[in-house]
């Protein structure tokens, strides 16, 4: 590690979450939420890894939002208050278990890795985002940060792919 690692993962993580930070002020919309940290640590720590890749940056928090939002409402939670409100009950645990399984098996079955994925599906499957209009706006908050990100490691010389990392033991050509 050099010394120029640590400060480039500050500046970039603190660049892409003042960015979604100032959306979520004009709009007053949840552009900020747990699971973009990790996103973006990966993104600026580690760009040319095939987790960080935007391709299973965003194919990842996809089935996390709608393996959440379909856990939560599965076990009759999508008019409920979140877990933090309610409490930890049987269809809770039966969400956030259900949709934490499902994201990490669908991310596996179509080779798209990414931890930080985990994390939204249990903060839609714990009721902390759980309408429409707060999903959309998660899965914008994703894009967002993915394209800060990507043009931020750009022009600091890092290798972020355009889309998908390049596979270990693939062919070059």
């Amino acid at each position: 590690m050099t010394g120029r690692e640590p400060a480039h993962a500050f500046a970039g993580s603190a660049v892409a979450l003042v960015v979604a930070g100032a959306v979520a002020m004009a709009t007053h919309q949840p552009w900020l939420f747990p699971s973009l940290g990790p996103a973006v640590m990966l993104h600026v720590e580690k760009p040319a890894a095939p987790e960080s890749s935007p391709r299973n940056t965003l194919i990842g928090h996809l089935v996390a939002l709608l393996a959440g939002y379909g856990s939560l409402g599965s076990c009759g939670l999508a008019d409920r208050p979140s877990v933090l409100q309610e409490g930890v009950t049987g269809p809770r645990i039966v969400a956030a278990a259900g949709s934490l399984a499902v994201t990490a098996a669908v991310l596996l079955l179509l080779r798209s890795p990414h931890p930080p994925a985990g994390a939204t599906t249990l903060i839609v499957s714990l009721g902390l985002l759980r309408t429409p209009t707060q999903l959309l706006v998660a899965a914008a908050a994703v894009v967002l940060v993915t394209a800060v990100d990507w043009a931020y490691n750009r022009a600091t010389g890092r290798g972020m792919p355009i889309w998908a990392a390049r596979r270990e033991g693939a062919d070059s050509g």
